[in-house]
């Protein structure tokens, strides 16, 4: 029996904004989320020249926003985002997509940089296996830091290779919208860069 599989990078692929951007709307408001960001703009900037790591830049914007709320209300927070904001967010040919390869019988998984704990819910719904970023928790409490490296870059390729024996699917299709999906696109027989996007 032939298996396959398919790997989809979730904010700019399936979505058309980036869903961290839009959690720390959703609960703090657009006055403190543009006064967070320009607090960090010189960071930000470092980060697009390449003199600073992106993880590092996102566990600061993590920490401004989130550090210290405890975990379940984090949690709680994060499943009425998913079940509330996200369908507005996603691209009708991306939902499409995922409904053909669900009637196919693919094994479908989100391989993405964001925090598992916005996305699980939502994944869940959608009979979708989640791969992504894990946030450290310390004392009930986020900290805004990572446990373990950003799932974003090499990084989706290693989480992939530890979860998945890709030996074992004559068809791997991959489908991401940024440089940081390269790296997952090369693993695929079949792959798809921006394929979502309105003409």
């Amino acid at each position: 029996m032939n298996r396959s599989i398919a790997f989809f990078d979730f904010d700019g692929t399936i979505t058309t904004r980036d869903t961290m951007l839009e959690l720390i709307r959703f609960r703090h408001g657009r006055i403190r989320f543009y006064l967070g960001f320009l607090a960090l703009s010189p960071l930000m900037v470092l980060m697009k020249i390449g003199l600073v790591h992106n993880q590092r830049v996102k566990e600061k914007m993590l920490g401004m926003f989130f550090g210290g709320m405890e975990l379940g209300e984090f949690n709680k927070l994060c499943r009425e985002f998913s079940l509330t904001c996200i369908p507005p967010l996603l691209r009708p040919a991306a939902v499409d997509k995922l409904a053909d390869l669900h009637r196919s019988g693919t094994e479908i998984v989100l391989v993405s940089a964001s925090a598992e704990n916005w996305l699980a819910d939502w994944c869940t719904l959608h009979n979708i296996t989640l791969v992504a970023s894990v946030l450290e928790v310390t004392d009930g409490r986020i900290t805004g830091k990572l446990a373990g490296a950003n799932c974003h870059g090499e990084e989706k390729v290693n989480r992939i290779r530890k979860q998945f024996d890709l030996s074992a699917y004559q068809s791997i299709s991959c489908y991401g919208d940024t440089g940081g999906d390269k790296p997952m696109l090369a693993l695929a027989t079949e792959a798809y860069y921006k394929p979502f996007r309105e003409l």
